[in-house]
């Protein structure tokens, strides 16, 4: 697995890879996550093997501004909307309701896809850098899963990673995770009910 740092090259180089069809594993607010083009169904099969983790279960996107995100999901009221977008950026996941062009291995067997405008400096980095490689509209989007397997701790370092993982992700982009202890919180947009605290 090759490695680069957070440093623009570092950033560059992730999204080169992502648009290439690939895999990286990068930091995000609490845990490193697994990463690829969500519209490459080979790359996100490839996530999925590695964590051994069952499509049914959908697969949540991150994004550096909401309007990345849009190509996948449909907006609620406006009401809604003020509530969530006022929790961004930041480490909080909402579950919106998906076009219904967005693919299944995004979606598993949900009506709803999880979506996050993130702030952690690189992982929003590493999603502008996505936009400007990407092909296809909505290519600022990534893949954000944690890089784990299923079932065991989420990594929060480059070791932890590297640890559980060996060489499965294409590349690896050190950094540091931010300050969260766990994973982001997953609500539901409709309802406001949180589902992961």
């Amino acid at each position: 697995m090759r490695t680069v740092g957070t440093s623009p090259f570092g950033l560059r180089e992730a999204a080169r890879v992502v648009a290439g069809g690939g895999v990286i594993a990068y930091p995000t607010e609490a845990v490193f996550g697994l990463g690829c083009d969500p519209l490459d169904p080979d790359a996100v099969l490839r996530i999925l093997e590695i964590k051994r983790r069952d499509m049914d279960k959908g697969l949540i996107l991150i994004a550096a501004d909401f309007g990345a995100l849009l190509p996948y999901v449909e907006p609620l009221p406006v009401e809604r909307m003020a509530e969530i977008r006022s929790s961004w950026p930041g480490p909080n996941t909402w579950l919106l309701p998906a076009r219904p062009e967005t693919p299944q291995w995004l979606t598993g067997k949900h009506d709803t896809l999880a979506v996050r405008v993130t702030g952690h400096p690189a992982a929003a980095a590493l999603c502008r850098a996505a936009a400007r490689y990407g092909s296809h509209i909505g290519a600022g989007a990534l893949v954000s899963t944690s890089a784990n397997l299923s079932d065991l701790p989420a990594a929060r370092t480059a070791l932890d990673v590297r640890r559980q993982l060996r060489d499965a992700p294409d590349l690896l982009v050190a950094g540091r995770c931010g300050a969260h202890p766990k994973p982001s919180t997953i609500r539901d947009g409709r309802s406001g009910r949180v589902l992961r605290g």
